[in-house]
This record gives C-alpha cells, sequence and structure tokens, in this order.
C-alpha cells in the first residue's frame, strides 16, 4: 500500500504528518510526504526516514518576509499553490492508494484535483474543530472577510463562510480545474473538506460537537514520542536549578519580538522563576546576561515541556497539543486564527490560563503566570495529561489501511 500525506502549513501542521507516516509504515505502508520547501521539515522527516517532496515556496520566508502578506495578493499565491501542489502531487502520487491532506485550502484543492483526476481515494483532515463547519461554534474569518458584527447565528455565519471562500479562492482554483480539464465548483470549501472530514485533535482538548452536519471522524491527535535528547547545554541549565518557565510562539513572526523577550522575561522573573526562551520564527533572544535565561533554537518539546514549570505559548494546535501531553500549566497568549480557540479550551480545562489579546504586558503576563504556577492548575494540567490519547496517530494509520483494504 503506498499513502501520500501533504501540507501547507508551519511547522505545527507538518509535525502530525510525521507521526502519522510513522505508523503507517509500521502497518507496512510505503509513505511520502508533500510539504514546504523549508529546511527544518525536510530534517524532521529525515530523522525519521520519510521521503518529502518540496511544494510550493517557503511558509517560513512567506511568514517573516519584509513584504507583509495583503488580502489584495491572496488571489495570486492561491493559483500558484492549486497548480504547485497539483503538478507535484501529480507526480509523488504514482501508484499511491490514497491521499490524505491538510493545510490551507488552494493547496488542499490542488491535492483533491489529482485524486479526482487519477481516481485516488482522498481524506481531508484538520487539527482542530474551528476550521469545520458546526452549529456549536462560528468560523475563522477569511482573509480580507471578516465576520460580519451584527450575525450571531452560527449556521448563517458559516453559510457566508463558504460565499467567502469561493469569494476569495473559488476564481484560482476554478481556472485550474478547467486548464486539466475537470469541472468547477461553486463551494470550493465544502469541496476540498467532503462530508466526512477526519479531526486529528485529542477529544478532550478539542473534541467535536455533536450533533452536527458533518460526519466528522474524530481520531485523536497525531503524535509520536519524540526521542531525540536535549542539548547539552540545555540540560545543564535545567539542572542547576528550579523548573523554568518556557516561553515561545512558534512560527508566529510577532510585531515587536525585544520587547515580547523583554515583557515575558520580566513577568517570569516576577514569579521568581528562571526562564527558557524559544527563537522562533520571531527570533526572540535574551535581554541580557544573568544567567537565570537560557535560550533556545529547535529543541525536543516533550522532553523540555516535561520540565517546565510553565509554557507561555502562541496557542497554535501543535504547541498546545505537546504542552497538554506533557502535563505543563499553560498560558496562551493568542495572536489570531484557531488560537483563540485552543486559549479558551486551556482555561475551560483548568490547565493554564487565556491571555486577554496579543500583546502582553509585564502586568497582564505576570497575572496569567500567576494562575499557571498555582498547585491547582499544576494538578488539574497533571490529571488532563493522563486523560490524552497519544494513539491518534495509530487510529488514523489503521482507518486508512482498512479503507483500502
Amino acid at each position: 500500500m503506498r499513502v501520500l500525506l501533504s501540507a501547507y502549513d508551519s511547522r505545527g501542521g507538518v509535525e502530525p504528518l510525521v507521526g502519522l507516516a510513522v505508523r503507517l509504515r509500521e502497518l507496512g505502508a510505503e509513505v511520502r510526504v508533500c510539504a514546504p520547501p523549508d529546511e527544518e521539515f525536510e530534517k524532521r522527516l529525515a530523522v525519521v526516514g520519510v521521503q518529502m517532496v518540496p511544494t510550493g515556496k517557503s511558509v517560513r520566508e512567506l511568514v517573516t518576509g519584509k513584504t507583509p502578506a495583503t488580502p489584495g495578493g491572496v488571489p495570486r499565491r492561491a493559483a500558484e499553490l492549486v497548480a504547485a501542489f497539483y503538478d507535484k502531487v501529480s507526480v509523488a502520487a504514482e501508484g499511491a492508494d490514497v491521499l490524505v491532506a491538510t493545510g490551507v485550502v488552494p493547496a488542499v484543492a490542488g491535492v483533491k484535483a489529482v485524486a479526482e483526476k487519477l481516481g485516488i481515494r482522498y481524506v481531508y483532515a484538520s487539527y482542530q474543530p474551528v476550521t469545520l463547519p458546526s452549529p456549536h461554534h462560528p468560523p475563522i474569518a477569511r482573509p480580507g472577510k471578516p465576520l460580519p458584527p451584527d450575525v450571531t447565528d452560527n449556521r448563517a455565519l458559516w453559510e457566508q463562510d463558504a460565499k467567502d471562500a469561493q469569494a476569495v479562492f473559488g476564481e484560482a482554483i476554478n481556472s485550474h480545474r478547467e486548464s486539466i480539464g475537470l469541472p468547477p465548483v461553486d463551494n470550493v470549501r465544502d469541496h476540498v473538506f467532503t462530508d466526512r472530514p477526519w479531526l486529528a485533535s485529542d477529544p478532550v482538548l478539542a473534541p467535536w460537537q455533536q450533533p452536527a452536519e458533518l460526519d466528522v471522524v474524530q481520531t485523536g491527535a497525531w503524535v509520536l514520542p519524540d526521542e531525540r535528547p536535549l542539548p547539552a547545554e540545555l540540560v545543564a541549565f535545567l539542572d542547576a536549578g528550579t523548573a523554568p518557565v518556557y516561553v515561545g510562539f512558534g512560527s508566529i513572526p510577532m510585531r515587536d519580538p525585544e520587547d515580547v523577550a523583554r515583557v515575558a522575561i520580566e513577568a517570569i522573573r516576577a514569579q521568581g522563576c528562571r526562564a527558557v526562551v524559544s527563537r522562533g520564527w520571531a527570533d526572540l533572544a535574551l535581554i541580557d546576561d544573568q544567567d537565570d535565561c537560557f535560550v533556545v533554537g529547535e529543541v525536543n518539546h516533550q522532553a523540555l515541556f516535561r520540565r517546565a514549570a510553565a509554557v507561555v505559548h502562541h496557542g497554535g494546535a501543535g504547541t498546545t497539543t505537546a504542552a497538554t501531553w506533557a502535563g505543563a500549566p499553560q498560558v496562551v497568549v493568542p495572536q489570531g486564527g484557531d488560537q483563540p480557540y485552543f486559549a479558551g479550551r486551556v482555561a475551560d480545562l483548568g490547565i493554564g490560563a487565556a491571555h486577554d489579546g496579543p500583546i502582553p504586558t509585564v502586568e497582564s503576563l505576570s497575572a496569567a503566570l500567576r494562575t499557571a504556577l498555582s498547585p491547582e492548575t499544576r494538578a488539574r494540567a497533571t490529571a488532563v495529561a493522563g486523560t490524552f490519547r497519544a494513539d491518534g496517530a495509530s487510529v488514523a494509520a489503521k482507518l486508512l489501511i482498512d479503507a483500502v483494504s
């Protein structure tokens, strides 16, 4: 059996495919992954011996580029993405039995077109429930299409979201479909999601609520135990004192990284804690040469979070999942997208605090840290970690094997 996995996303969107790929190989499948041509993705997949096919432009360059993305540039980028993923996946999927796609709509539409042309089974997967239509939550606004403030009915908002997705991506996707001999679609969102999407999230952290129109298959989060050792210098820092507070914002560039680092370190020090600062795509750095702070690049989050007093982060699906699995109390400072949802879930579960807004101050972050560092929050985080379903990738791999068989 051959499986092709595809994502156009940041690290948090590619990492779950690593877990799924490994579990598929354990069941005897051949696996390839189409992902952005960022060096960190290639290195991560190389560690587990999975072939990666670089596809599309660098996500890191797009996110951190000097020329900010604008809504007016979305149609052009959409056209580039759908064509790039169609072209690459068409070749990489030779002999494949199933295609699994996740990430942004244009890239997924390119994969879906390959499935149609070649007659290959297709599965769409999301890492969070809030991107899937449901009466229980509103959609996330599309580029340049803010949600109407006077509409509060979720069903009406999702109907508008389908129209917005068509307005933003429809022309690019349908022009490409016409060029390869496929008919146009009048609802690109539902076309790529299908009526039976998969939800690769932990059912306690990010559950799918019923009743709902979609027949969602929730597999659990696609995680993989990370056996990579922590750098020796980091281990020495951890061993030299009390558990530190980790702060990092992953692939979020942040508007003023110097001020963000200053605020975070001052707020952590105000709680009498040491700090581990992750550079991330914002390129955070230390603010002085005191020995109570340590800066890291790419490291094993699972191992590090297990040794952290708390984890301060942006609320991406990947980081929230890793911190929850590790039993680390969290402070989520959401920047956009699905991050406010995960901030709310962390607060609702009692495993941390949701910061109010994307820009922390020393005072606001200190208040959130006091909640996260309390014994009650630590106990609750440990309890929720005990319920975490770590077999999601195995469940998904077996479903794929069974479906093809």
